[in-house]
């Protein structure tokens, strides 16, 4: 068994995905904002830091927490927003929020996480991506930047650490039903547009985003690195008839 450091731990997927680790036995430690939403992760074997993903300081307390007793093994990034408007309806600062908010705290998760890593000799990491990232969608230009460069980070990092012991991959989900996508769920209209435009005809779940990320962290093959595994439904490679 292992440790792992869940970077975001108060999101949706996140409490899909610490539970489904803890079960298969491994330290689990959590860094996020939300505190109420970690103490609802009480468990022997699961360890909670409060702070913001983009605050260095806190992300080095984390990955010591992780490493207290054994080193750090595997690290997942799920921290995300979901921001969509036109960039004429969008200010710059809006719009270097979502980079940092997506990208700034996955390079950050990468820099430090990946140093305390390679001492150790080496470990899996995995980046939450988007749909978005490789295919136009009306109104999508911040997330779709962010994602996008998060893809590239991903698969340059595979090549920069392969033979440090470091294997490097992301999931790219869908619209997925979590509080991040309520607004754009709200309405039966809306639920029924967004259905509408995934081939198999319904909305992702958490768990179907979790159960991925686990493989990569802890079943998937030594060999696979800079990896974006799409779960969408086939929204970003297939186009179903009728």
């Amino acid at each position: 068994m292992a440790s792992v450091l869940v970077v975001g731990a108060s999101s949706d997927l996140a409490q899909q995905l610490i539970p489904t680790l803890l079960a298969d036995g491994h330290t689990v430690t959590g860094l996020a904002r939300d505190q109420s939403r970690l103490a609802d992760l009480s468990h022997e074997r699961f360890h909670a830091v409060v702070g913001d993903a983009l605050d260095q300081i806190a992300l080095q307390e984390a990955v010591a927490k992780a490493s207290a007793d054994e080193p750090l093994a595997m690290v997942a990034h799920l921290v995300g927003s979901i921001v969509v408007r036109p960039p004429h309806a969008m200010k710059m600062d809006q719009f270097n929020e979502v980079i940092a908010t997506n990208l700034g705290s996955a390079f950050l998760t990468l820099s430090v996480c990946g140093k305390a890593m390679m001492r150790s000799g080496g470990g899996r990491m995995v980046f939450t991506s988007s749909v978005a990232a490789g295919l136009g969608l009306v109104n999508h230009e911040a997330i779709a930047a962010a994602k996008g460069g998060l893809e590239a980070m991903v698969r340059s990092a595979a090549a920069t650490y392969a033979k440090r012991g470091l294997r490097i991959n992301a999931v790219a989900p869908s619209l997925t039903e979590t509080r991040l996508a309520e607004p754009m769920l709200r309405s039966d209209a809306s639920r029924a547009a967004s259905e509408a435009m995934v081939p198999i005809g319904r909305i992702g779940q958490p768990e179907e985003v979790a159960t991925t990320m686990a493989w990569l962290l802890t079943g998937a093959p030594d060999n696979m690195t800079g990896e974006v595994l799409h779960v969408d439904g086939g929204m970003g490679r297939v186009r179903a008839m009728g």
